[in-house]
Parts: C-alpha cells; sequence; structure tokens
C-alpha cells in the first residue's frame, strides 16, 4: 500500500510573483505593442521637461531612461519565452551588436522570471501526463524551485524515493518563439537602437534554431546523456540522469541535484574559487576542441559546487550547439596564433571561423583582430591571471564600441563565433565575479598548435 501523498503549495515566508504566460500570437504582440507606446510617450514626456530646462537631449537619453528600463525588461520577464530569452542573448552579446546603454537595459533580464500560477501549471501537468498525474508521486511542490524564460523547476519524489528535479515549459512557448524573435527585433529597430545597415537577418534565424531546439526538452535529454557518457570517467563534474518514463517534449525530469549556488562562492578560499574556474575553463576547452559540442549559455544558474567532492555540477543543457570542425579547428588556430601576435595567421584563423565575409577595410581587419588579442590575454598570460583585479571586460566593451562606431563597421558576426564568445564571455565574468586567479594558458596548451 502506498503512503499517503503529500502535495505542497508553497513555502510558507516565501515571497514569489506569479503571472499567466500569455499563449497567443496576438497576446503578444499586443503586450509588445503597449510596451512601444508606452515607451515613446515616456520619451515624450522626458524631451519637453529636457527641452524646459534649455536642454538638447539626444533620443538614446531620452529612451535609456531608468523608467524605460524598466518597462523593457518587467514586460520581457512577463511575456517570458523567446522574448525574454532574445532580450538576455543581447544583454550577453552588448559588445558585437548593441550600444553598450541597451546592455545596462537588458542585464535586468537575467533575474528569474515570474512564475505561472498553479492553475496553468496543473492544466500543463495534465496535458502532458494524465488527469491523474499527481499519482506518480509521493511528494509534489508546486512552489517552483526556479522560474527562468522558458520554463520552472519544481521538485518531487516518485514512489522509490529517488529525489526528481522537473523542468515545465511555459504553455504556447513553442509556438510563439519565431513571432517573438521578430517583434523584438523590430522593437530595438524602430528605437533606433539597431542602426539602419545592421544586416542582422541570419543572426535572428540562428537564435530562431537556437530557441526551438532549447523548447525540445526531449533533445535536451538526449544531450543529458551524451555529455554524462563524454565526462563518465571525469568525476570532477557531475550530471544528473534522466528520468525517461517521466519525460515529454515539455517535461524534462532529472535527479535533483544538490550544490551551492555558484554565486555564493565569493565567501570560499581563494583556492576553491580557482578551482571552480579551472574546472569551467577545461570543461570549455574540452567541449570547442574535443567533443566539438558547447553548451553556450554561461547563465551562472546553470551551475552548482558539491563542496564535499569539490564538484561542478552542469544543470542545462537545451543551449547546446554542434561545431563544425573548421570553425574548432579555426579557434585552435586563432588562439595559438594569439600567443605569438601572428597577424596574419589570425586573420586567417578568422576567415576560416567566418569572420570577414562582408566588405572590410584593412584598418577594420586590423582592429578586429586586435579586438581578439585583447579578449585572448588570459591565455596570453604567463602563469596565473588575476581575474579580479583586471578591468578586462570594460577593455573589450570599449573596443568593440570603437570597432562600431570609430572604424564604422558594424556587422553581424557568424552565429557560430556569437554563441562561442558568448559562453566565453560569460566565463570571463564569472571569474571576475569569483575575484579568481587562473592559469588559462596552461589549460589551453594541450591544443596548441605546435611551433
Amino acid at each position: 500500500m502506498k503512503p499517503e501523498k503529500i502535495i505542497s503549495k508553497e513555502k510558507s515566508g516565501t515571497a514569489r510573483e506569479y503571472a499567466k504566460v500569455p499563449k497567443s500570437r496576438l497576446s503578444r504582440l499586443g503586450q509588445l505593442g503597449s510596451l512601444a507606446t508606452r515607451v515613446a510617450g515616456s520619451m515624450v514626456t522626458e524631451g519637453v521637461r529636457q527641452l524646459a530646462q534649455g536642454n538638447r537631449p539626444k533620443a538614446s537619453e531620452l529612451l535609456l531612461t531608468p523608467n524605460n528600463a524598466r518597462r523593457v525588461a518587467d514586460q520581457l520577464s512577463l511575456l517570458r519565452g523567446a522574448a525574454m530569452k532574445v532580450g538576455q542573448l543581447l544583454s550577453m552579446d552588448a559588445g558585437d551588436l548593441l550600444p553598450p546603454e541597451l546592455a545596462e537595459l537588458l542585464a535586468r533580464l537575467r533575474a528569474e522570471a515570474k512564475a505561472m500560477p498553479i492553475s496553468q501549471l496543473n492544466a500543463m501537468l495534465q496535458q502532458e501526463w494524465d488527469i491523474d498525474w499527481q499519482d506518480q508521486f509521493q511528494t509534489f511542490s508546486f512552489y517552483p524551485v526556479a522560474a527562468a524564460s522558458i520554463g520552472q523547476v519544481h521538485a518531487a519524489t516518485n514512489w522509490q524515493g529517488d529525489k526528481i528535479a522537473l523542468k515545465i515549459q511555459y504553455p504556447g512557448i513553442k509556438q510563439s518563439i519565431d513571432s517573438d524573435v521578430d517583434n523584438v527585433a523590430t522593437l530595438l529597430r524602430v528605437s533606433g537602437l539597431l542602426p539602419k545597415g545592421v544586416d542582422y537577418q541570419d543572426l535572428l534565424e540562428q537564435a530562431k534554431q537556437q530557441l526551438h531546439a532549447e523548447a525540445d526538452y526531449q533533445l535536451e535529454a538526449k544531450l543529458l546523456k551524451q555529455y554524462r557518457q563524454l565526462l563518465a570517467h571525469d568525476t570532477r563534474y557531475v550530471i544528473p540522469g534522466v528520468f525517461d518514463e517521466l519525460t515529454t517534449e515539455n517535461i524534462l525530469a532529472m535527479n535533483y541535484v544538490d550544490g551551492l549556488q555558484i554565486e555564493s562562492l565569493i565567501n570560499q578560499p581563494q583556492h576553491v574559487r580557482n578551482h571552480v574556474m579551472v574546472l569551467a575553463f577545461e570543461l570549455l576547452f574540452k567541449e570547442m576542441f574535443e567533443f566539438r559540442l558547447v553548451q553556450t549559455d554561461p547563465n551562472f544558474a546553470n551551475f552548482l559546487y558539491n563542496e564535499q567532492y569539490q564538484q561542478l555540477v552542469l544543470l542545462d543543457f537545451g543551449a547546446t550547439r554542434a561545431y563544425p570542425s573548421r570553425v574548432s579547428e579555426g579557434y585552435r588556430r586563432l588562439l595559438s596564433a594569439a600567443l605569438h601576435h601572428d597577424k596574419p595567421a589570425m586573420n586567417s584563423a578568422l576567415r576560416q571561423i567566418g569572420f570577414f565575409s562582408q566588405p572590410i577595410t584593412a584598418s577594420q581587419q586590423e582592429a578586429v583582430i586586435a579586438l581578439c588579442l585583447e579578449a585572448c590575454e588570459p591565455i596570453m598570460t604567463v602563469g596565473e591571471f588575476d581575474f579580479g583585479q583586471t578591468d578586462l571586460a570594460r577593455r573589450i566593451r570599449d573596443a568593440g564600441t570603437a570597432l562600431s562606431m570609430k572604424e564604422n563597421y558594424w556587422h553581424t558576426p557568424p552565429a557560430d563565433a556569437i554563441f562561442f564568445h558568448r559562453k566565453l564571455g560569460g566565463l570571463y565574468l564569472l571569474a571576475a565575479r569569483l575575484q579568481a586567479k587562473v592559469d588559462v594558458g596552461k589549460i589551453f596548451s594541450p591544443y596548441r598548435l605546435q611551433d
């Protein structure tokens, strides 16, 4: 006889905002349209105020006010799905495509989304399993452990006593991806934040493909199993197992893995923080140069740390991207050439990756190569690179802005490059947050081309 089920509603004393996920294309478009109207109205009001004070403000200054930043971030977090994900993606890649001011506006989207209400959650579970879905569990918490752009995570226990993490997708997200991406791009373009000459259509198509892959939880389950196999002999990494009988296209059931939030390690001893980042950089190079399969989402919430066994826990594989040997070897050539400041070899490697496919002047090529050298500083440093005592992120951002503004080189980088740079830049940010000291050059050395 089964013991009595325990279905928990919510942790007492814990506040979380709930909001129904808008499902139809029209309702989502309408919310973005109303957002644009409110932002435009705010710009007019602020412009009149500034003119009355004798100032002549720029349009970008009127757009990027704190109130407008809040409006945009709050609306995209309410929509969730691709609208929020595109905002997150752009906030990580602002140096490649967008003015630095917009990065601050969109950075709010890295926080958790609002959770869907219990009625909507229950309807989703009935749709994916059946009306008596609760009979599968000894315990199930309706309170989400986490809520993000595409889905939210709930804890449960099956009748065998296994603790399970259930990633449950928001309803209607798959169907809204293409229109959300187009609508957000239109909103940014008409705002004047995207220069008219930028050809970003290919990037938008790549973003749609990536988001459709992230929304396919059966695919993510396969990737989880693939990574477990690839890292089976390296006990320094922990990857959850999959419960196939509970997993659907919209629900991913995994082992619930405990660990410390990666950002909380700032209070740990220096050697612990260093160790975590060594594991993260080693994994990234393995992914690009051995697996040719890279989990490209650097969100800090995708990592935990098992303090007892000194293991890095990897949680999310939705943004995993396969890389062709041409690109993988191109990056191997690029980083190897950067170690010698061999600019002709770097130029050749960048072309192999897919850069410079558009008309470009010699000075613009030189500026791109200089930006790459700037970004390769941790790899080129002999010994440990102190991420806590560097302004590298600011310098890369400033160099990217100078490239796009002073050199007038607005371009769409290859999608493969954008997703890889997103992950590498995310690790740089995490290392800086943890004030870690890492010998990145030593970690790269096994992959370095021989002189």
